[in-house]
């Protein structure tokens, strides 16, 4: 039973890091897009949507969801690890301004603390 549980906990890292990495990619992938020409830039735009929704639908299946924040004021108390924190002053309202790596939930609550850049609220 334990080496079953072991396994399924095993599995279930495998995913969260398959997601972060898949993330990531649709970060780079996006930036890439944004080069091209209008012509080119829908081809790919399509193909992007598909993964986004396939990659989706099999996260849904393990119960685990992607939590973007990127633009939403930063709660200290949020599920994110700030790497520019040390750059601002307690009384500066703060906007996340990128997300390096997502929120990860899960059925059962909090799976994986996102990574992000803050920015001054304008």
């Amino acid at each position: 039973m334990e080496n079953q549980e072991n396994q399924v906990n095993e599995l279930t890292q495998a995913v969260i890091n398959m997601a972060v990495e898949s993330w990531r990619f649709t970060k780079v992938f996006t930036r890439a897009i944004s080069k091209l020409d209008a012509g080119e830039k829908s081809r790919y735009v399509s193909q992007y949507r598909w993964f986004m929704k396939k990659n989706e639908e099999t996260l849904a299946k393990f119960g685990i969801t992607l939590v973007n924040m990127e633009g939403a004021k930063f709660d200290p108390g949020a599920a994110v690890n700030a790497l520019n924190i040390a750059d601002f002053s307690p009384d500066d309202t703060l906007i996340i301004e990128q997300m390096i790596e997502p929120i990860i939930m899960g059925k059962d609550g909090l799976l994986h603390a996102g990574t992000v850049i803050l920015r001054r609220s304008d």
